[in-house]
């Protein structure tokens, strides 16, 4: 699939995903080049509204996608329908332009497309195993310690153990350097998260966001066979994605999700 990459995962009946590529189509100029899709990330709003057009017309989308107003926390839209608890609930016109400040989306709305932005965190992806229920979140490592994960599974209305989930391109822990505070954001919560970070000099480590993602995902009741991808370093990986720690001034990728 050409500008895209595909999602390696089970997918339910009728689930469609996939990331975009830095490349392949699109018309930002360098640092953005060239199929940049964040309009908040410095780039010319013009291109981004043009390759937010090629996104729709070259996958064949069913709807322009929800965009979010991403700010590293811990709230959840539902798209298209009632929410649970205190999630935010956004109508129809979430998809023609208005961007709820979250940093999740859920629907069981046919044709609604769920869009996350990344440049390093992690997108990860959910559904229902019957394909009656999809999600996306945007876990970066405040996110992911906040609880974004745990907060999404918990919104949807399918049962965790009926939930399966994909880990889309991060910061691999082969080149994401963290200091003792990010370290101790997840270790003070659970000990366990210890296995996910390797020292590296005096009060640093390597942070494994996919490890850190996973264990989340399995206090939220999610199994573990349940739960793919990992192993794509945006850092690392110059050719295919945008890398904030790598360049500061970069694009972003979109990972979408929908029922068709």
């Amino acid at each position: 699939m050409s500008g895209a990459l595909s999602v390696d995962w089970p997918a339910p009946p009728g689930v469609v995903a996939f990331t975009t590529l830095r490349h392949g189509i699109g018309v930002s100029r360098p640092p953005f080049d060239s199929f940049n899709l964040g309009l908040r990330c410095g780039d010319e709003t013009d291109a981004v509204r043009r390759n937010r057009a090629l996104l729709a017309q070259r996958f064949g989308l069913p709807s322009d996608p929800c965009w979010l107003r991403q700010v590293h926390g811990t709230a959840v839209c539902c798209i298209g329908g009632s929410g649970r608890d205190d999630a935010i609930v956004a109508g129809p016109g979430a998809a023609a332009g208005d961007e709820p400040e979250a940093d999740a989306s859920v629907t069981a709305t046919p044709g609604a497309v769920l869009a996350i932005l990344t440049a390093d965190c992690l997108p990860v992806v959910l559904a229902a195993k019957d394909g009656s229920e999809v999600a996306a979140a945007h876990a970066g490592w405040r996110g992911l310690a906040a609880g974004v994960l745990e907060r999404t599974v918990a919104v949807m209305h399918a049962r965790p153990g009926g939930v399966v989930a994909w880990l889309g391109p991060a910061a691999g822990p082969q080149a994401y350097e963290v200091d003792a505070g990010v370290r101790e954001a997840f270790v003070g919560h659970d000990a366990r998260a210890g296995i996910a970070f390797t020292p590296t000099r005096p009060g640093h480590w390597r942070a494994d966001l996919y490890a850190l993602a996973r264990l989340r995902l399995a206090a939220a009741g999610v199994a573990a066979a349940d739960v793919h991808g990992g192993g794509l370093c945006t850092i690392s990986d110059a050719d295919r994605f945008f890398s904030y720690r790598r360049e500061a001034r970069t694009g972003r990728m979109a990972t979408l999700v929908y029922r068709a």
